[in-house]
């Protein structure tokens, strides 16, 4: 038996015929009953659910010549006709393709004349979303006063795009989804009727991907009967709609929760060479993974909302994941399968997906592991650091308290002579003995000793230390972009004693980083990427240049007494030079020139 075009051959004759909707079939009927029926209603839902269906039996049961009755007969001529859709009265329009202002302009001139076939003009508007904003205006006047012969039914997937005035002219009926039960039910009905040999389990498959629609129910239940010749088994079903068993599923899922990569590419290669689409198999796995959390979390919900498996599989399968690891898996698969819209190769992202799933369960362990091992030393440690800590904060409260009296008092110049004495004096001094040009020690305004900073001034430890400077502004721009901006202003010249001295060109965006929020931040984010408590000490480029060329002259005289030490007194080859051999390690012998300034 060909079974073609079954959902339209099926179609609901009564309102006993429709399924999984007993709240508004109740409502129309006593309406019906009572004479109380609506110039106006609208039928929204999801796709399937019976809205164009209930509006042509609401169309019979008025217009019935044994009527109106709850019940069309369908043995009148009017019942006959609306159900073959002959009847100029019974107007169904498709607003998906006449959205336009001038076909409701034309339904506006024709609803003021009286029905010349049946007793009440109805005008069914499929997909009603669909009309533009003018079209909309236009219906709004009529849908608000109709004459009292015309009836409007309003269908939609997606009421939130009507606009609120016509909702609020007619009667909201919501439909609902077919559960999982009543649709196998009825597909079995189906199946009686037409001679059709269905396995339970078939139906239970085909009800669970229909999702809840009698409409893609029964067209499934058609295009597998087709399939089969009138025998509809789970394999066939399985097979026909494309989709995969429920036990390759179980398999996939198992070498996932394993992190066996190589299970995985298995499974994948075989569904590829089964003709499985990549983005498909993606989005039932999805569903599979949904299912293990439902049955996990909802053990009554996953037994009628699954799609893809058993309940009883399910829930065993479950038992092997941490309810966390499958929110995490599904929002991985839900994220590639946006991508793999756009993907050249879509059975690779496929593949790429399911080994971030292997490979992050394997890293969130060597995580956890690497966790519980950093946390035991600061617990074991905890009174030998807690010494350190108060030191530390006892010196961070001396140096807040210079810092205010500095602000109040005015005496940057003076307390920088005392700060830095021994950095200034040492500086002048050598500079008057070697470079007369140099810049006096009173002219040094910095509030950190310079000393340890010039000497350290290109140690392999400091230019280690000052190579991580573009780490340390992007893990400041995370943390706070503020205190970033003003950073971003600053050059790291030199590294020395657990400490960074940073050069700023402007001098707000210095004392904006000196400010205790903000340096708190930047050190914290130092002793993170360096590894030990690090602090900062901050300088104006003037400060630094005019330190670097009071300081110029007493290096150049120490490097040339240092040359003359370098040639021993008997004649023989000078000693070596660490900075000298350095530099003919890393440039090689033939680029190194040495010059006696």
């Amino acid at each position: 038996m060909a079974h073609i075009a079954l959902y339209r051959a099926l179609r609901p004759q009564t309102f006993r015929d429709m399924v999984g909707q007993p709240h508004i079939v109740q409502t129309l009927q006593n309406a019906i009953r009572e004479d109380r029926l609506s110039h106006a209603y609208l039928f929204s839902g999801p796709r399937g659910t019976g809205k164009t269906s209930t509006a042509r039996l609401l169309a019979k049961a008025i217009n019935c010549e044994r009527g109106p009755t709850p019940e069309p007969c369908n043995e009148c001529e009017s019942c006959k006709r609306i159900t073959a859709g002959s009847v100029m009265d019974v107007v169904e329009i498709d607003a998906a393709s006449n959205r336009g202002v001038e076909e409701i302009r034309d339904i506006r001139d024709k609803v003021k004349y009286a029905p010349t076939e049946v007793r009440r003009k109805v005008y069914i508007i499929d997909e009603v979303h669909m009309l533009t904003t003018e079209a909309f205006n236009a219906l709004l006047k009529t849908l608000e006063e109709p004459p009292a012969h015309v009836m409007f039914m309003l269908a939609t997937t997606e009421p939130h795009r009507l606009p609120p005035t016509i909702i609020s002219r007619c009667q909201r009926f919501e439909f609902r989804r077919v559960s999982l039960e009543e649709q196998a039910e009825w597909l079995q009905d189906i199946c009686r009727k037409e001679g059709i040999r269905a396995e339970d389990e078939a139906l239970v498959y085909i009800s669970r991907l229909s999702d809840g629609g009698m409409r893609d129910a029964l067209s499934l239940l058609d295009q597998i009967s087709s399939f089969t010749g009138g025998q509809v088994t789970l394999h066939d079903a399985v097979e026909a709609t494309g989709g995969l068993p429920s036990e390759q599923f179980g398999r996939l899922a198992a070498a996932v929760r394993d992190s066996d990569a190589a299970a995985v590419l298995r499974e994948v290669d075989e569904m590829m060479r089964a003709g499985k689409s990549a983005d498909k198999c993606l989005e039932q796995l999805m569903h599979y993974f949904r299912d293990l959390l439902l049955a996990q979390l909802a053990p009554q919900a996953a037994a009628s909302a699954g799609r893809v498996a058993a309940p009883g599989e399910l829930r065993a399968m479950a038992e092997g994941f941490p309810r966390e690891r499958l929110f995490s898996i599904i929002d991985v698969l839900n994220r590639y399968q946006a991508e793999m819209k756009y993907a050249a190769h879509p059975q690779t992202m496929f593949e790429i997906a399911l080994l971030k799933l292997c490979a992050s369960d394997a890293d969130a362990a060597s995580a956890d592991g690497a966790a519980q091992a950093a946390s035991a030393p600061p617990r074991a440690s905890a009174a030998a650091g807690g010494a350190d800590l108060q030191r530390l904060q006892q010196q961070v409260a001396h140096l807040e308290r210079r810092l205010e009296e500095l602000q109040r008092g005015g005496g940057i110049a003076s307390a920088s002579a005392q700060a830095g004495g021994g950095a200034a004096g040492g500086l002048s001094a050598r500079g008057r003995g070697s470079a007369p040009g140099a810049a006096p020690a009173k002219s040094l305004r910095s509030r950190v000793k310079l000393d340890p900073f010039l000497a350290a001034r290109g140690a392999p430890n400091s230019l280690q230390a000052l190579s991580k400077w573009p780490q340390v502004l992007q893990r400041v721009k995370e943390e706070r972009v503020t205190v970033h901006a003003w950073l971003v202003d600053g050059e790291p010249v030199s590294y020395a004693d657990d400490t960074v001295l940073v050069a700023f060109r402007n001098t707000i965006h210095r004392e904006t980083t000196e400010k205790p929020a903000n340096k708190q931040v930047i050190e914290g984010v130092l002793s993170a990427l360096l590894g030990h408590p690090t602090q900062l000490a901050t300088v104006t480029q003037k400060e630094w240049q005019d330190a670097l060329a009071a300081g110029g002259g007493a290096l150049r005289e120490e490097a040339a007494a240092e040359e003359l030490r370098l040639v021993p007194e008997d004649g023989g080859e000078p000693a070596g030079e660490p900075l000298v051999d350095e530099a003919v390690r890393l440039f090689g012998e033939e680029l190194v020139v040495i010059k006696d300034e």
